[in-house]
């Protein structure tokens, strides 16, 4: 039997167990689609079913959790931990809140954090977890209380040495405080069972600024290894959260111009660029006043509002997506090429479909998935665990120079994997098979388990 075979009987039987989870299916195809011509030759990956068990989450909990309003309404939620896969280290990976959060989207997060975590050279395993809870429009003392009823289910199944969660989509400094702060009245303990905390209880510095700084210094690495760099480069920038304010930051230091930012009604088009006194203005209008996006094009006259649409049809350079997953379709594929675009840094998680992947596959253009790009905030969660366990604390300029080398050494993995001729490295293939490896090689020591 081919690989081409395999791959297809493999995908055949994920559907039979996985029905109704589009995201997880889409997740594991990706990686797999790599993997299987890679093992052709490795019988002992196939004999041991390790993609088969790969795909099979160690456990998924899920539980009700029941919280009251300010009006003194009882409220239901669904909350879930999926721990993948823990053979390199404690399960590792956010907690997301938001009203999309489904069993499918928080399984294609864990399996695409296993290997994630893999190629930061850290020791955690991937995991994931959430609920359907929409902080947006609520109260901090009804925020509080969902916290806390959320945490009293979650803490029998966490802690420093088994399962770190930390932030996602909608989980801020806010919420983790809250989540903190519950863990340690149940447990009596203090300890690293969370990462993303505040300073003042032993979080991380650059740990906000890790996922979008570290999405570019993967782009910068890709572009030297072409002998180019992002100086002069004008780039497509989607979100306006963390990840999308840090990675424009950066950009700008490193000589590149961003001319685009986003959220859920629509992006702005500035083609003067997006600087540092214009991020501020959005950092505050995000944070702070919680407006949207269509303010900036209020406030700066060199700027445009496109209600309801994605930056990709703006000519660019390169595109940095941090807003979420398949958010760049076929379509949006098309006019990045069409207009220009070299290099992809996925900031977000899964945010290309994957006939764009394909599409951009065929180009050859630089493509960097998520499980690689946006590997920055995890890696600094793992630096702040180990922060943590020895009650230390590093400057942050000690931070920068870790991340920046970690990140490093991230894309060398991709390019040590992924290299096809002298002229191209399929960076995709590239992270598949560097974050494979590892997990695979430690799931074959341990036997079956």
């Amino acid at each position: 039997m081919s690989w081409q075979e395999k791959l297809d009987h493999y995908m055949t039987g994920l559907e039979k167990r996985n029905p109704g989870e589009p995201e997880f299916r889409q997740a594991v195809y990706e990686v797999a689609a790599s993997i299987f011509p890679f093992i052709e030759d490795k019988p002992i990956y196939h004999e041991a079913q390790i993609m088969e068990r790969m795909a099979e989450p160690d456990r998924i909990i899920t539980f009700r959790v029941c919280w009251e309003d300010d009006q003194g309404n009882i409220r239901v939620n669904r909350g879930w931990r999926v721990q993948n896969n823990n053979a390199i280290g404690p399960y590792k990976g956010g907690l997301r809140f938001h009203p999309t959060v489904t069993q499918s989207i928080l399984k294609f997060l864990a399996f695409e954090q296993t290997f994630k975590n893999s190629l930061t050279g850290l020791p955690m395993g991937g995991g994931k977890g959430g609920s359907n809870f929409n902080p947006k429009g609520k109260s901090d003392n009804e925020v509080m209380r969902f916290c806390q009823s959320f945490m009293t289910e979650l803490d029998h199944y966490i802690g420093a040495d088994m399962d770190v969660p930390a932030g996602d989509i909608g989980v801020g400094a806010r919420e983790i405080g809250y989540l903190f702060g519950q863990h340690k009245r149940l447990t009596k303990e203090f300890t690293g069972v969370l990462t993303g905390k505040g300073m003042e209880f032993g979080g991380s510095l650059i740990r906000v600024e890790a996922t979008g700084y570290g999405a570019v210094y993967m782009m910068a690495s890709m572009l030297e290894c072409n002998g180019e760099s992002l100086e002069g480069k004008t780039v497509c920038i989607s979100g306006s959260g963390n990840v999308a304010t840090y990675a424009t930051e950066k950009i700008n230091q490193l000589g590149g111009k961003v001319v685009t930012l986003s959220d859920s009604s629509g992006f702005i088009h500035d083609p003067e660029g997006i600087d540092a006194e214009k991020l501020a203005f959005v950092v505050d209008l995000k944070t702070v006043k919680r407006g949207r996006i269509s303010a900036y094009a209020d406030e700066y006259t060199s700027a445009s509002f496109y209600a309801g649409e994605r930056p990709w049809s703006i000519a660019c350079d390169l595109a940095i997506p941090c807003a979420t997953q398949n958010e760049i379709n076929e379509k949006d594929a098309q006019n990045l090429l069409k207009n220009g675009c070299i290099g992809i840094s996925e900031g977000s998680n899964m945010p290309t479909e994957q006939a764009a992947v394909d599409l951009f596959q065929q180009a050859k253009i630089l493509f960097a998935p998520s499980k690689a790009a946006n590997a920055g905030g995890v890696a600094v969660s793992g630096l702040e665990m180990s922060q943590n366990s020895a009650r230390i604390a590093w400057k942050e300029d000690e931070l920068q120079l870790m991340l920046k080398d970690i990140m490093q050494k991230i894309h060398d993995q991709c390019a040590e994997y992924g290299r096809e001729s002298d002229t191209h490295v399929n960076y995709l293939k590239g992270a598949n098979i560097g974050g494979f490896i590892k997990v695979a090689d430690a799931m074959l020591a341990f036997g079956v388990l």
